[in-house]
């Protein structure tokens, strides 16, 4: 038995399709920019955490990902076994009422709603304006600009890098 698919199955979740992601970055910064990623995934989305950063990881959730259902899922084949299922914001309220002890999985629940189509918000940048947007308005470093600037526009790093780095010098 493993702790991710126990903790799905008991959820009251849907099961398929599910997005395992394991767990979440120690960074505040790094861990919205993780959830946003997820924000669309229409899959049930399966996290561990550790007892000492549930509290700010619900807060980030409900903060990126809205009030979903969610089930978190706490010392699973052990004596002390226990589901909270609610939204969001209930299990929220749980945690602060409660001492937290135990390793975490969480299983959220995915999205119904589809990405806005249309011009991308980027659309009218150059590649080296876009790295630039991420390193200014996000505070990343220029390798994770590049990066995620890649992502957006589905182009390869190195392509992105090369015109960032090379291109912009000329």
């Amino acid at each position: 038995a493993n702790a991710a698919l126990t903790s799905l199955i008991a959820s009251g979740l849907p099961c398929q399709p599910f997005y395992f992601y394991g767990f979440l970055n120690r960074s505040k910064k790094d861990k919205r920019a993780e959830l946003e990623a997820l924000k669309w995934q229409a899959a049930t989305i399966i996290f561990y955490e550790s007892p000492h950063r549930l509290k700010e990881t619900l807060a980030i959730i409900q903060e990126v990902l809205g009030n979903r259902k969610i089930a978190i899922c706490r010392e699973l084949t052990k004596k002390y076994e226990e589901f909270i299922r609610g939204t969001v914001e209930e299990v929220i309220t749980w945690a602060s009422q409660d001492e937290i002890r135990g390793e975490f999985c969480l299983i959220v629940e995915g999205t119904d709603e589809q990405q806005e189509e249309g011009p991308s918000w980027w659309h009218e940048l150059s590649l080296a304006e876009h790295v630039n947007h991420y390193i200014s308005e996000k505070d990343i470093p220029s390798k994770e600009a590049i990066k995620q600037t890649a992502k957006d526009r589905g182009l390869n790093k190195r392509e992105v890098y090369q015109a960032y780095h090379v291109e912009n010098q000329e």
